[in-house]
């Protein structure tokens, strides 16, 4: 089945001109629009999108606010935040709210279409400039006190779920980390579940910045 798109933006010629290059994939459905970001947490109630293209910047209730009342009451919706900003305050809090992709406007048609296809499969899907910036955060992070890390989970993590854990962190896919670790994609995706349920978090990204916070990584 199609994958079915909301684009979220405060320009109408921009959400045309986006709804026009989308519609030549027969596997993906912009199934509506929205102008700032309460209509977008209205039409997400209305049209139940696989996945939303959110802008930060809008009238009325920005991205980040958006995102986040989105993914409280529609979880399994993923947010890919695609603006124009990509300073570390406006990527971490679009990341921090729930949303599982950050791409510039700026970024080609065919690695917008990967975007979208790795959101729908609940991957994580960043900008290499955006990547760039979490990376350098998390060695940032890294100078800062560890936390006590396992004792903290209800759970622990195993020897095999910790290092796909830094793998995930480092921006594998599933085939990547399967390859590394010579272990079939499968076993990738149902290490990668366990993780995200033993750290209470929606997707890769949130589970490799949690990680993060927590020493684990």
């Amino acid at each position: 089945m199609a994958i079915r798109v909301l684009l979220v933006d405060d320009q109408a010629l921009f959400r045309e001109g986006l709804h026009t290059l989308l519609s030549v994939q027969a596997d993906i459905d912009v199934v509506g629009e929205a102008g700032n970001g309460e209509e977008a947490v209205t039409a997400v109630a209305n049209l139940q999108p696989d996945v939303v293209l959110m802008d930060l910047r809008m009238p009325v209730l920005d991205g980040v606010t958006a995102t986040r009342r989105i993914m409280e009451s529609h979880p399994t919706t993923r947010v890919i935040v695609l603006t124009t900003f990509d300073n570390d305050e406006d990527v971490f809090d679009g990341l921090r709210a729930g949303a599982v992709g950050y791409l510039l406007k700026d970024v080609p048609s065919a690695r917008l279409y990967e975007a979208i296809r790795a959101a729908a499969r609940g991957e994580s899907f960043l900008q290499p400039s955006i990547a760039a910036k979490v990376v350098a955060e998390f060695a940032r992070m890294g100078t800062r006190p560890s936390a006590p890390a396992q004792s903290e989970l209800v759970e622990p993590l195993s020897e095999r779920e910790l290092e796909i854990l830094q793998h995930l962190a480092a921006g594998a896919s599933n085939r990547e980390i399967a390859n590394t670790l010579y272990i079939t994609e499968g076993t990738v995706k149902n290490h990668v579940t366990n993780i995200l349920g033993k750290l209470g978090v929606r997707d890769r990204t949130q589970a490799a910045l949690k990680a993060k916070d927590m020493g684990l990584i």
